[in-house]
């Protein structure tokens, strides 16, 4: 069998949706035509949380990493590409199912916003009680 050109796999969490492809290369990491730091700020947190399964799999330097990603906020779009990437390892290796599973990047975050209900202000606050 052929081998592929790139292997795939899509992440979502909240509203964010990544497109995540992975192509046999150095390292390099472009995320809708930036670099990451420039995409999602210079936070240190959020950089770590995109190559965490990378580097949990020690890929880090083996694949070029490209992703679309759209919806939701900063926060929701590193999730998703961290699951996309996660996926995408899988497709590219089965075997890396149990150390990518016990660090829970396979499994999509359900936690989104609760919507507002009627006669409430927000999905939970109530306007204030008044006695009389």
């Amino acid at each position: 069998m052929e081998a592929k050109r790139y292997y795939q796999g899509t992440g979502r969490r909240k509203t964010a949706v990544a497109r995540v492809r992975l192509f046999p290369g150095s390292g390099d990491f472009i995320v809708n035509g930036k670099k990451p730091e420039d995409y999602f700020g210079n936070r240190d947190l959020f950089q770590r949380n995109l190559r965490l399964p990378l580097v949990l799999t020690n890929h880090l330097n083996t694949f070029n990493v490209l992703v679309k990603v759209k919806g939701g906020g900063v926060s929701g779009q590193v999730g998703a590409v961290r699951h996309g990437i996660a996926r995408a390892l899988l497709d590219y290796d089965s075997e890396l199912r149990p150390t990518l599973k016990q660090a829970g990047l396979l499994t999509r975050d359900p936690r989104a916003k609760e919507r507002k209900k009627v006669g409430l202000k927000r999905a939970r606050k109530a306007p204030q009680y008044t006695k009389r």
